[in-house]
């Protein structure tokens, strides 16, 4: 399983944004130089997480964006879920009728995928913002690409 671009975009931007909107609001544009992510695809997400509540933004030569929570108290799974980023380890679709197989059955190994996205949700429902600068390395590049 692997999550998409715009969920490791997502968490590096929001970890970033962290890091430096102590005092004031963060540019997209500094986010982005110092990610190395693409400006318009940042755009993107911050839209979806200003409407989700996880951010603010302000207009005007000091604008940008600032947590609209503390970094506390928003969980990663907050984040994925504002940028439309599913939890999702099987290929069945469980509110659907039909099962792994096109069927009204489900395949022999649907309870393992079952159960492991589960568990990956406990997990990252227990992980917050602050988790996620606690565990960096600050003297590691800045940019990685593990969830590509």
């Amino acid at each position: 399983m692997r999550f998409g671009i715009k969920s490791h975009y997502a968490l590096l931007a929001m970890a970033d944004l962290a890091m430096h909107a102590t005092q004031e609001p963060v540019r997209l544009s500094s986010i982005s130089d110092r990610q190395k992510l693409p400006l318009a695809f940042l755009e993107q997400i911050f839209n979806q997480l200003k409407n989700h509540g996880l951010v603010k933004s302000t207009r005007g030569q000091k604008g940008g964006y600032i947590l609209a929570l503390t970094p506390e108290a928003i969980k990663i799974t907050e984040i994925l879920a504002a940028i439309d980023e599913p939890l999702q380890v099987t290929r069945c679709n469980s509110t659907g009728t039909t099962g792994c197989q096109g069927e009204n059955a489900r395949c022999m190994v649907h309870h393992l995928w079952e159960n492991l996205e589960e568990q990956i949700t406990i997990y990252l429902g227990q992980k917050t913002l602050i988790d996620l600068l606690a565990s960096s390395d600050p003297h590691q590049n800045k940019t990685c690409a593990g969830a590509a």
